[in-house]
């Protein structure tokens, strides 16, 4: 089984999602990486320790923005020079754009949201959730290359060790693909790990009852070294930034703890974070659906447990 995987980067950095992929990739045959836009020869030999045997990089001055068409056209090119089996993308807001371009622009099929694969007979065998992540269905290809976009937080990266060789290559563009242009791009200030990188994640709910409710949980995400996470809910309402939505529409999360609190656990939310190592459910409401699949569960009011751990975890700190 050969199979493509498109990593990005960002600050000289290969991101996480797509060095997870790329682990699962190499246990399941030939796995190249694909790097693309500036200084992607620089960065890609970093993919040989997450399990590339190769990584493919392109840098042409079109490929510089972080925009889908661009890329659909290189990967596209690359494609039919190397004949995968399989092109595997990591969740992301370009990399779906790029995977749906792709599916369409060679004529083949597109499984998502996959949290699993397999090699079985030679045919590669998706695992995908369904209604509302209730019950797992497998999934397959009818055309080639197969292409699949795997669910955010699914695999972690795991080093081992390997080099791989760095292959440049060279692309056309189509008129259309070069037509929109990236006018501004920012990136919002925040200090400590994004809710994606956080070992620890401490999310909040409506049972928080206000906005001001998320203070004190900043104040334990900061005393453990985590990252504060939300509900769609209080999203919606305007509470706490989208970019913290954990859920189903929001982001698929996998820390080593997880602590929800004043959160009913939903399926929607539920889906979002099932995956954490330890959860820690703290809710008034003995009878939040949250407590079903928690690993500790504390009946009581967020707003006088959460300030007493800050307060316990900085002494145990010494801080």
């Amino acid at each position: 089984m050969n199979v493509l995987v498109l990593l990005e980067h960002h600050d000289g950095e290969l991101e996480k999602g797509g060095l997870g992929v790329l682990g699962k990739a190499a246990s399941l045959g030939d796995a190249a990486g694909v790097v693309l836009g500036e200084d992607a020869a620089a960065v890609a030999a970093g993919a040989g320790a997450f399990g590339a045997s190769r990584v493919y990089a392109c840098e042409a001055p079109e490929l510089a923005s972080p925009l889908p068409q661009p890329r659909v056209d290189a990967l596209a090119t690359l494609v039919e020079q190397v004949s995968p089996d399989a092109v595997l993308f990591g969740a992301s807001v370009l990399s779906a754009d790029v995977a749906s371009g792709l599916a369409s622009r060679l004529e083949t099929g597109l499984n998502w949201d996959l949290t699993d694969l397999a090699v079985r007979d030679g045919e590669l065998v998706g695992t995908r959730p369904a209604l509302g992540d209730t019950v797992i269905a497998e999934v397959g290809w009818k055309g080639s290359p197969k292409l699949g976009l795997i669910r955010s937080g699914t695999f972690d990266p795991l080093e081992s060790g390997g080099t791989a060789e760095v292959e440049s290559f060279e692309t056309k563009f189509s008129d259309f693909s070069t037509l929109a242009t990236l006018v501004e791009q920012t990136t919002e200030e925040s200090s400590g790990p994004s809710i994606e990188d956080a070992d620890i994640i401490v999310a909040g709910g409506r049972g928080l009852g206000s906005p001001e409710g998320f203070t004190m949980l900043e104040e334990l995400a900061a005393a453990l070294g985590g990252a504060v996470g939300a509900t769609r809910a209080v999203v919606d309402a305007g509470w706490y930034p989208y970019a913290a939505q954990v859920g189903q529409t929001g982001k698929t999360v996998s820390p080593k703890l997880y602590v929800a609190c004043g959160i009913s656990g939903a399926i929607q939310h539920k889906v979002g974070m099932q995956a954490s190592n330890v959860i820690v459910a703290i809710n008034k409401d003995r009878n939040a659906p949250i407590f079903e699949y928690s690993d500790l569960g504390v009946v009581a009011d967020v707003h006088e447990i959460v300030p007493k751990l800050s307060e316990l975890v900085r002494q145990r700190k010494g801080s």
